[in-house]
């Protein structure tokens, strides 16, 4: 049985995920130290005092896990991430795939939601960015209560269909977040089921085009496309609320297409 997962969150929410019975690690932004002597009695709710730094221990989550995480390739924010599962109807129980793994910025909010009757396949073509995905991966794992079934396929996404009907026999969804996902449009699509939704993540308008005409291409309907934006607001100095003054504006265009079947000849 795993060790318990704690996370420790500093006054400004920096979190850091450590398990007890790690013995001595070295963290970055807390230094070198001793786990089990750290936060060996420590309860859930305690303070603890670590080189100058004074934290509070909580129970880890999604929000203390994306903090903690392990960063190579730039990730998908949570603003982009919870629009495409709720847009998407990603839930419980369902099959997705999500074409570009990098740091599972998206992949841990995917498994979030999915529990552990879900399905998850991974695909990333980069070795260096799969290896920091699957730790954060195998951390949540531990610190969810429910975790999908979830593979790791180190391959092209335009040459895993096949793998990929090997997991499940169709899929209820799939976001590709790849430098051409109009690659891959056409082959994905295909093992998509009726009603089922393809979403693209373009950081370029050119990239939403083509996107766009591969997803009409390969017969689906774009259901939406745009952007999000995100601004924080932020206490005034005299009193009362605020704009802050670094909003988080264009990360990336989204492209959501829907499979609607087979038209019924008359």
């Amino acid at each position: 049985m795993n060790e318990e997962w704690l996370a420790l969150v500093e006054e400004d929410g920096r979190a850091y995920l450590l398990q007890r019975g790690s013995g001595e690690v070295r963290v970055r932004g807390l230094g070198r130290f001793n786990v089990d002597e750290a936060i060996g009695k420590v309860e859930v709710g305690d303070s603890i005092k670590i080189g100058q730094k004074i934290l509070r221990v909580l129970k880890p989550g999604l929000p203390e896990a994306r903090r903690a995480m392990k960063r190579r390739a730039q990730i998908i924010l949570a603003k982009d991430s919870g629009y495409l599962i709720s847009r998407m109807g990603i839930s419980v129980g369902s099959r997705v795939l999500e074409g570009g793994h990098g740091s599972a910025g998206l992949a841990m909010h995917l498994a979030s939601v999915m529990g552990s009757r879900g399905t998850l396949i991974s695909v990333e073509n980069r070795p260096e960015h799969a290896l920091v995905g699957q730790e954060n991966m195998n951390v949540l794992r531990d610190v969810l209560p429910e975790f999908p079934e979830w593979h790791l396929l180190h391959s092209d996404l335009s040459e895993c269909k096949e793998e990929v009907l090997g997991i499940v026999p169709e899929l209820d969804a799939a976001i590709l977040d790849m430098a051409e996902p109009w690659g891959a449009v056409g082959s994905i699509s295909e093992i998509l089921r009726p009603g089922g939704r393809l979403g693209c993540y373009c950081p370029t308008s050119i990239q939403l085009e083509k996107s766009w005409m591969a997803c009409e291409k390969a017969g689906l309907s774009v259901e939406w496309a745009g952007e999000v934006i995100e601004r924080r607001w932020s206490k005034a100095s005299r009193g009362g609320v605020r704009p802050g003054n670094q909003p988080v504006g264009h990360t990336a265009f989204l492209l959501i297409g829907s499979k609607l079947g087979i038209p019924i000849e008359h």
